[in-house]
């Protein structure tokens, strides 16, 4: 395709179809997918597709063309933009390292999701206290026996009393 390599003078695309199957061997390499796991979970987000198409996405000469709704089953399988599947791989990291930031990014977000549920629970209970405030206690000390951690239970029941955890 026109624009995946520069030749005779042709400058590439910031986004192209050459950008997508690199970015889908890149992507899978980074999980540590093989082809036929990319495959299932391409399939499982609705577009039936075999390990040998992924394959021929990835090293096949010719290359085999990415259709709009496979390019948007791998956006959602490996959980990136579509402009960002569509966009050239960084240069300057190596598999190594690109392991390592998703491995942060993902900690993040569950971080992130864990928080968010700590919140709405801290919320939930202070919002039954405050509707039963004789179940303060009770509550203070069941978080005591759950936790079996003194000062982590203290820190909760704070959060409680004040209504929240941010």
């Amino acid at each position: 395709m026109a624009g995946d390599k520069p030749e005779g003078g042709e400058v590439p695309l910031l986004y192209s179809e050459g950008n997508v199957a690199a970015r889908v061997a890149l992507e899978r390499e980074v999980r540590g997918w093989s082809t036929t796991e990319l495959a299932e979970r391409v399939t499982r987000a609705g577009i039936k597709m075999n390990q040998t198409a992924v394959w021929r996405i990835e090293n096949g000469t010719p290359r085999r063309r990415i259709n709009l709704d496979e390019a948007l089953a791998f956006s959602r399988v490996f959980e990136l933009p579509l402009e960002e599947l569509m966009s050239p791989p960084l240069e300057g990291l190596d598999i190594d390292s690109r392991r390592l930031v998703q491995e942060a990014v993902e900690a993040f977000y569950e971080a992130r999701d864990a928080r968010d549920r700590l919140h709405h629970a801290v919320v939930a209970i202070a919002g039954h206290i405050k509707a039963h405030p004789d179940s303060s206690r009770a509550i203070h000390e069941q978080c005591l026996r759950l936790m079996g951690d003194e000062r982590d239970a203290r820190t909760l029941s704070s959060d409680i009393e004040d209504g929240g955890h941010y």
